[in-house]
């Protein structure tokens, strides 16, 4: 059914507002908010800043809420700016005093906030803000006395479980290829002379030639084949191999007539070092014949980003940032940040080193995948009296108890529990594609979305605990004296004893 309303559509200074002056305290950046320790990291993002030169910058409260509403909502630079102008909740949230109708700072600023706000600052803010929900959610006494409880028994004073995994976060690269990476390099390098000639168009005699038209035409001609052979692909690199040198020839003549490299931008100076060396590594690999090499660069303008290969199906090869994650009661933890590529197992002992930094014990069991179990790190587990999943290594026993079946099955139960924070990263979040364009904000960009996640799951907490008691007090008469024990499971999801 549907009821026409006839009435004249209302003056926006006409339209009634309900906040009646006040911000309502169950909104969920009220909440996260009040979640935040924003004060205790004030100083340490106050040194990137001088005392006394410059204009004054604005607090970390605005920097990291604008960082967090970005990654809350999922929107670019300019939309974030646009929601907190539009929205007195979010401008609660940076910090503000009372509601403006403008925005609170460009939307370029954002690229500043995360040059500003390094990984390792995000992660304190994280491990302070997990750490305290941890030890709310506990009661100390029972954890104390049960651990006595243990101690006499001669039970292991070991608890809680821990999780480690391994992740690739890609860059925003299209997938390259030898032949397009070369091409590329070489339109570059022909800009650069172009930019080069005119500073000494005078003096010079003529300009070099750069056969530009017909490069492009020996690229499209290979390039534009949907299969092309072996060897055509191998003579085309080999052209644009020919030209490319010839490029870094004339740019050389162009120095020796009087040009400066002073007088290129500081975007094209890096890309005339980056071509130099897409150059020497794809003529040592087209000499040797050789499909690798060391600290390969696969795009000009991120030349940190490197190929790690996973054996994943369908993307047996990603190209980004590899991740070290740590998982404690449905709460994730970024371990370890490189753009290199390196075996994750490694990371186990420092990992469990500091599951007993945040919870004061070590863990109970340790679930991890294959590549973890190696004889150092079971080893080590051994020697704390933790639990390693998986099976022995050796050969596996001709009979298997029904005992240890279902233990094995459980424990890879609780290990998809972290492939799942992967999985809500990349398609919730932001980590299946990141899009910043520097090595140090793509990193700030990487560990914001960890910190947001931890964030989430503390507002469900919240608003289970909120639904509990509005539960309890109108419907079986709930007394508010009682005294309750709360605990988090590995999904985030509260229980109330």
């Amino acid at each position: 059914m549907y009821r026409k309303v006839d009435s004249v559509p209302t003056e926006p200074e006409n339209f009634q507002l309900p906040f009646e002056e006040k911000l309502s305290q169950d909104n969920r950046w009220v909440i996260m908010s009040k979640l935040i320790p924003w004060e205790e990291f004030e100083e340490e993002y106050a040194k990137n800043f001088a005392v006394d030169i410059g204009a004054p910058a604005l607090p970390f409260r605005m920097a990291l809420g604008a960082l967090i509403i970005k990654e809350k909502l999922g929107i670019s630079d300019r939309e974030t700016v646009e929601q907190i102008k539009e929205n007195p909740y979010l401008q609660y949230f940076i910090g503000q005093n009372k509601y403006s109708n403008e925005p609170p700072f460009e939307s370029s600023l954002l690229v500043r906030f995360r040059e500003r706000i390094k990984v390792e600052l995000i992660n304190q803010i994280n491990e302070k803000m997990v750490c305290e929900a941890l030890k709310k959610n506990e009661n100390e006494l029972q954890k104390k006395n049960a651990e006595i409880a243990r101690k006499e028994k001669g039970e292991c004073a070991n608890k809680g479980k821990l999780l480690s995994d391994g992740t690739v976060v890609p860059g925003d690269i299209k997938y390259p290829n030898d032949l397009g990476l070369l091409n590329q390099a070489r339109v570059a390098s022909e800009e650069i002379i172009d930019y080069l000639y005119e500073s000494v168009k005078g003096k010079a005699n003529k300009k070099p030639k750069t056969y530009r038209n017909l490069a492009r035409k020996n690229y499209l001609k290979v390039a534009k084949k949907q299969r092309p052979r072996k060897k055509e692909r191998r003579k085309a690199i080999k052209k644009q191999l020919q030209y490319i040198k010839r490029n870094l020839s004339s740019i050389e003549q162009l120095i020796q007539a009087g040009a400066t490299l002073e007088a290129l931008s500081k975007r094209k100076y890096k890309s005339l070092l980056v071509i130099a060396e897409v150059y020497r590594q794809q003529k040592w690999m087209y000499d040797n014949k050789e499909q690798r090499i060391d600290n390969r660069i696969v795009n000009l303008s991120q030349p940190y980003i490197r190929p790690i290969v996973r054996g994943k199906a369908g993307t047996p090869v990603e190209f980004g940032a590899k991740l070290s994650v740590s998982c404690i009661d449905g709460y994730v933890f970024l371990d370890r940040i490189s753009w290199e590529n390196f075996n994750e197992s490694g990371d186990l002992q420092s990992q469990i080193e500091a599951f007993k930094a945040r919870t004061g014990v070590y863990p109970e069991s340790v679930h991890v995948d294959k590549i973890y179990r190696t004889r150092s790190n079971r080893a080590f587990c051994k020697e704390k009296g933790i639990r390693m999943s998986g099976p022995p290594l050796g050969r596996p026993p001709a009979h298997v108890s029904a005992e240890k079946k279902k233990q094995a099955l459980e424990d890879e139960r609780i290990r998809n529990t972290i492939e799942g924070k992967f999985g809500v990263s990349k398609r919730r979040f932001s980590l299946n594609r990141v899009m910043a364009r520097l090595p140090h904000t793509s990193e700030t960009a990487i560990a914001i979305t960890f910190l947001v996640m931890n964030l989430s799951a503390l507002l469900r907490q919240v608003f289970c605990l909120f639904l509990f008691l509005f539960t309890i007090k109108y419907f079986s008469g709930f007394n508010h004296d009682q005294t309750l024990s709360l605990r988090g499971n590995k999904a985030g999801n509260i229980y109330v004893y």
